[in-house]
Formats: structure tokens, C-alpha cells, sequence
């Protein structure tokens, strides 16, 4: 089977156990939502989430957000003075990024020519998007559509050149999924805004932090507000992992492309982050 088949097999399988949670569906009936045996079914979701379908369950239970900012949330001061910024086991994947100059910002992207496609992932579909200094732009369809998506991107650089050209950007994706190699990032966005994006990414993969964490990383503890704004209009979702900001109180907030997808990025990399040996169970 292709790999388009299995990325739109599991997405399927993701949506029908989210839904689900109260019921806690067993393995057969999991499989068979998306027509397959249990035994497939298992090795493939295993093969793509990052843990069987059962660990997927229990990350996905009441409480879990705050059970994670309890084990894991850490301010970014310390991640930075324990070395962790940019690193991480689960991974081999190196970010080079550049931002867009504040005059550059002001002209709302006029004379940047941006491609743009379609991809697969383990998240489901997602646009991509990329100027000549990297990627800018990632999201995802979700419930959505892929106008709605699309339009999203556009009507943040208005004055771009956007043209579909899936083959420039094939090997970027490809490196972003397979989690090794070098990725070049291309940050367009307001001066305040790229200082939050770039502490983003020092929150190493398996950790979570605040948003007043991040405004004091920043230097602005008082602008906690303009950080969740900010953090709401990061531009590379999963790659800027904007996921891994909680509420102080340990509620999940809000994500830009859906609750269901922030809480399926934090539990597959908590799984991960543990040592899931991915056995089947």
C-alpha cells in the first residue's frame, strides 16, 4: 500500500478514537472503522503516530495536558542553561532559520515569490509553503478546507507571488517527516512576533512550557497577552512547535489548526519522549 493510502488510513483512525474516548473502543474495533485487520492496523498506526493505538488512548484522557505541565514543563531559561535549546534524542533534525527584515514585514510580502503545495503527513493533509531562504508556512486541512487554508496563508502576505510547485518543496517535507537532516526556515512576521517564534524553538521535543514562560523568555512578563497572539499566528506549525504552550493552569489553550491536533502532536511526542518501545501491546 501507498504511503498517501496509510497517512489518509490513520488520520481516519485518529479522528475515530478522539471521538470516541468515552467508549475506549478495543483494537478490533479501532481496525475495523478503517477496514483493516488488527494485527495491520496496529503495526501500520504504530508505524506512523509513534505508538500503538492503546498508549494513543491513554495520552488522550482527561487530565493529561496537566499531568504533562507537571512532568515536563520547564522554563526555557533552564532548557537554555542545560544545553537542551535545538537538540533533541527523538530527532535528527537541524533548523537554520533567517527572519524577514521589519522592512520587508511592512510591505506585506511584495517581491517575495512563495511556492506552495499540498503534502501528506502523519497530522493528516497539510498546505506547505516556501520562499527562496526556506520554509514559511505550514498548516493543516483538519475539518477545514483547502481554500479556506490556502486563504488563511494569503491574507497574511497579500503581496506575495504564490505559485503551486510541489516539486521544489518535496524535499523539505520529506525531511521535516522523517524528522533528520537540515531544514532552512524563512520567519515573515513583525519584529515582536519573531521573537516569540524564535523561543518557540527552544522548547526541546517532550517538554511544554507557558505562555508567561515564553513572555519571560522575551523579556516582556507583562505581555503575556501579545505572546498568545502571537503564538496563535506562527506561520510553521509543527516545525515552530507552538503545540508545546499550555495554559498556567494546565488547560491545553487554543491552537490555531484545532484542540484534536495539538493534543495528537503532545502525545505523540510524549510517547516517544518516554521510550515507547512500540511493542505491540
Amino acid at each position: 500500500m501507498s504511503q498517501t493510502y496509510h497517512y489518509q488510513t490513520i488520520n481516519r483512525a485518529i479522528t475515530f478514537i478522539r471521538s470516541t474516548l468515552i467508549q475506549q473502543p478495543k483494537l478490533e474495533q479501532i481496525a475495523g472503522s478503517v477496514g483493516m485487520s488488527p494485527y495491520h492496523f496496529q503495526r501500520v498506526f504504530t508505524e506512523w503516530v509513534g505508538m500503538s493505538p492503546k498508549r494513543y488512548q491513554e495520552y488522550l484522557t482527561l487530565g493529561f495536558s496537566k499531568e504533562l505541565l507537571q512532568k515536563r514543563h520547564t522554563l526555557l531559561d533552564v532548557t537554555l542553561n542545560m544545553g537542551l535549546s535545538g537538540t533533541s534524542r527523538l530527532h535528527d533534525l537541524f533548523i537554520k532559520w533567517e527572519a524577514m527584515t521589519p522592512g520587508e514585514y511592512a510591505l506585506n510580502g511584495a517581491g517575495v515569490e512563495i511556492n506552495w503545495g499540498f503534502f501528506d503527513s502523519p497530522f493528516g493533509q497539510m498546505l506547505a509553503m516556501a520562499t527562496k531562504r526556506g520554509l514559511c508556512g505550514i498548516g493543516f486541512v483538519g475539518e477545514s478546507s483547502k481554500t479556506v487554508i490556502f486563504d488563511d496563508f494569503k491574507s497574511r502576505w497579500p503581496n506575495a507571488v504564490y505559485i503551486e510547485n510541489k516539486v521544489i518543496l518535496k524535499s523539505l517535507i520529506e525531511t521535516l517527516v522523517i524528522g533528520k537532516g537540515t531544514i532552512n526556515i524563512h520567519l515573515i512576521g513583525a519584529p515582536f512576533q519573531i521573537k516569540v517564534w524564535e523561543a518557540l524553538m527552544n522548547i526541546p521535543t517532550g517538554f511544554v512550557t507557558t505562555y508567561s514562560d515564553i513572555a519571560k523568555a522575551i523579556d516582556n512578563k507583562a505581555a503575556v497577552r501579545a505572546v498568545g497572539t502571537a503564538v496563535g499566528k506562527n506561520p510553521i506549525s509543527w516545525l515552530i512547535p507552538c503545540h508545546r504552550v499550555l495554559r498556567k493552569n494546565g488547560e491545553l489553550g487554543g491552537y490555531h489548526w484545532g484542540i484534536d491536533l495539538k493534543t495528537a502532536l503532545l502525545a505523540r511526542e510524549s510517547a516517544q519522549f518516554e521510550g515507547d518501545d512500540l511493542s505491540l501491546i
